[in-house]
């Protein structure tokens, strides 16, 4: 008994490891909190002021304004559950990141945005998101991005505050909850047996996810494809890539700079035809896709997944809803 107990505590231990820490300021912190607990992935959350100029500072002093400090939350987060460019993306959506020292009604350096980081390696993924957040206005971004200096946890009565006070102060739309909590719900995909495949699939579709064949150039349904939306896996329905990450790169097929998530593909060395390749199948479904090269865009990360049709189902943006991918549609706000 007494082994199994230590056995879990160690398995606690280290999970816990292998969570991972970012902190977002976006104005008052009772909403920023409450809009990150949401997420599908996030394991704590704890409001408190960060990057200040004085050791345990009180929300009295800070309110001073004169201490250098800003509301701030600490997001613990599962990275096999979600990553941070996706909790980035839905950070954005919760403040103006063209208004100086204000969101909402409250006004102060306290109340600034910023995204403060323990990793390292976390700065280049802060920058490209931002990078690409400035694409969107016309006026200048102005998201502070530094290391956390420090951060001190702000008294029990502001932790989950509009947990405890379900109507008090929020400068961030109640809708927004709910698209958190929906924006990375997980779904259960499932390969069919080969009885149905048989059935569900064209010839062709069975011979590429199935036998390993390939279509050909310039004579498949997507390579010419490009409004908005993403493709699933025609065997399971899972999404595998999102059309913001597609490029026209003159191969006959359709080519992605990346999956959705890495984790949805695994590679296999192909040596069949007399090459060296690197095979591309999607881990759920186990479909044979395609093949990645490192011919890509340098400024897409240089890699091109070139991904047979037939292995593919296109759904538009207009009918993602309709058919119960509405999830997904952040993506698209790239």
């Amino acid at each position: 008994m007494f082994g199994f107990t230590n056995n879990l505590n160690a398995q606690e231990t280290k999970n816990m490891k292998d969570m991972k820490e970012i902190y977002f300021a976006g104005g008052c912190f009772w909403g920023t909190e409450h809009f990150m607990k949401q997420i599908n992935g996030v394991i704590t959350t704890q409001v408190g002021y960060a990057n200040g100029n004085i050791p345990n500072p009180t929300y009295q002093q800070v309110c001073m304004d004169d201490t250098g400090f800003a509301e701030t939350v600490k997001v613990t987060y599962d990275p096999q559950q979600v990553d941070l460019t996706l909790l980035l993306e839905l950070y954005f959506k919760t403040i103006d990141p063209t208004s100086m020292n204000r969101q909402g009604g409250d006004q102060g350096t306290q109340y600034r945005t910023g995204i403060y980081y323990k990793d390292e390696s976390d700065l280049i993924i802060i920058q490209t998101a931002v990078e690409s957040l400035a694409k969107k206005y016309s006026k200048s971004i102005v998201i502070e991005i530094k290391p956390l200096e420090n951060f001190y946890p702000a008294e029990d009565y502001h932790q989950d505050y509009l947990d405890k006070n379900p109507g008090g102060y929020c400068h961030i739309n109640p809708e927004l909850f709910e698209f958190a909590r929906t924006a990375n719900a997980s779904t259960a995909y499932k390969k069919p047996d080969d009885t149905t495949l048989r059935k569900k699939l064209t010839d062709e579709q069975y011979a590429v996810t199935q036998e390993n064949a390939t279509e050909l150039p310039f004579h498949n349904e997507y390579w010419d494809e490009f409004r908005e939306g993403i493709y699933v896996d025609i065997t399971t329905g899972e999404p595998l890539f999102v059309s913001t990450d597609k490029f026209e790169s003159g191969c006959g097929w359709p080519s992605f700079s990346k999956p959705i998530k890495e984790e949805l593909i695994k590679g296999n060395l192909d040596t069949s035809h007399g090459m060296t390749r690197m095979e591309v199948r999607s881990k759920t479904g186990d479909a044979h896709l395609g093949h990645v090269f490192t011919d890509g865009p340098t400024e897409k990360g240089g890699l091109r997944y070139c991904i047979n049709s037939a292995s593919l189902r296109f759904i538009p943006k207009e009918k993602m809803k309709e058919e119960g991918y509405s999830d997904y549609l952040y993506l698209l706000d790239k």
